[in-house]
């Protein structure tokens, strides 16, 4: 289901400046990643479930805007955040 708190503390000291930063767009994709890779089992069992299938969708349309974003800003960032999630195959 959801992310827990605890997942999202080790993304943040994973991937955040320090143990209060979420703001930043690499920690914000790496918790947006953890809650779509949640999501989808999800959907293999709940074929007719379009109201989550919407929230997915949206979450995954940001996270892209934030990879675009970063890209943009900082490509070795991008790259990076590409490399430590396997997002793009």
């Amino acid at each position: 289901m959801a992310v827990t708190s605890e997942q999202k503390k080790e993304l943040i000291d994973k991937f955040g400046k320090n143990p209060k930063d979420t703001g930043t767009p690499e920690v914000q994709i790496a918790i947006l990643t953890a809650n779509i890779n949640s999501l989808t089992p999800h959907f293999e069992k709940a074929k007719k479930d379009h109201h989550s299938r919407l929230g997915l969708l949206r979450m995954v349309g940001k996270r892209r805007r934030l990879l675009d974003y970063l890209m943009k800003k900082d490509v070795n960032r991008y790259r990076k955040i590409i490399q430590e999630l396997e997002i793009r195959k």
